[in-house]
């Protein structure tokens, strides 16, 4: 059966028209596992045809809002397609500390609003609240789930002063997927992407930010180098390198291109995409 990865948000904290928050959805089999949830992300899940109700589990990689705006939305949304149904309550994963806090409250402002609907339309189930699963983040890669033949690790990414942050690593039984998370290019991104089918990671170009911010540096200085990602992707022997949380984000075919460019000149000779949001990679048959 084929393993497919499908980037439901390519974003940053800023909108751009067109481009949801960060996520990435991988499913094997009966097994679909959402990591992140940016603004949008129950949308473009929508729109790329996935049953909500086939969401095994959703994996956060940092507390930053951006990667997880969309969550009460996943939670809220899939307890309402399915309330007639008795099911489990949603597993988040995320590393102890901030990220794991804002998962166990995030349904907090909506309890009066969720009984309500309960007591009109007898919901069978009695609330949308995640089954949050908290897990130590090392610099180890460590396993911190398994479902079936699929296998998820993490390990903890350079993203400071946000802290902890991780990225994951899924092995199925066609492919491994490395999702970076935010980080600068450091050795635990590069564990994570070591001979992965597909790196989904996210990108600045500090020179495409000149004249747009006052002190591009300071953000250049915790996210992932154009450059030294595509020579860490090319010593880590990446399969398929796709950058997503793009930065600046593209706007026309040449803005593309530069991120090819840069790419292509750090060494990576592998297969490239510049995610737009839905765009995916299918491996196995």
């Amino acid at each position: 059966m084929p393993t497919t990865v499908t980037v439901t948000g390519t974003g940053t904290p800023l909108y751009t028209p067109g481009r949801a928050g960060p996520g990435v959805l991988v499913r094997s089999g009966e097994v679909s596992l959402q990591f992140d949830a940016g603004q949008a992300t129950r949308l473009r899940m929508s729109e790329s045809g996935f049953d909500i109700s086939d969401l095994t589990a959703l994996f956060i990689t940092h507390h930053h809002s951006d990667h997880m705006l969309g969550l009460a939305d996943v939670l809220t949304t899939r307890w309402m397609e399915i309330h007639q149904a008795t099911v489990p309550r949603l597993r988040v994963y995320a590393p102890d500390g901030m990220a794991a806090e804002i998962a166990d409250r995030v349904m907090d402002a909506w309890h009066d609003e969720v009984a309500m609907r309960v007591a009109h339309a007898d919901y069978k189930n009695r609330d949308p609240l995640p089954d949050v699963h908290r897990f130590t983040a090392t610099s180890a890669v460590e396993m911190v789930a398994t479902f079936g033949n699929v296998v998820v690790e993490s390990t903890l990414v350079e993203h400071s002063p946000v802290t902890p942050a991780v990225g994951y690593r899924i092995t199925t039984a066609e492919a491994v997927v490395a999702v970076s998370g935010d980080t600068r290019v450091c050795e635990g991104l590069e564990t994570l992407c070591r001979d992965a089918d597909v790196a989904v990671c996210e990108v600045i170009r500090p020179q495409g930010l000149i004249g747009i911010l006052s002190d591009p540096e300071k953000i250049a200085a915790y996210h992932a180098d154009i450059g030294q990602l595509g020579a860490m992707a090319a010593r880590a022997g990446v399969g398929h390198l796709l950058l997503t949380h793009l930065i600046p984000p593209p706007k026309t075919q040449a803005d593309k291109q530069a991120f090819v460019d840069d790419i292509r000149a750090a060494g990576f000779d592998g297969d490239l995409t510049v995610a737009d949001d839905l765009d995916g990679v299918t491996l196995g048959s």
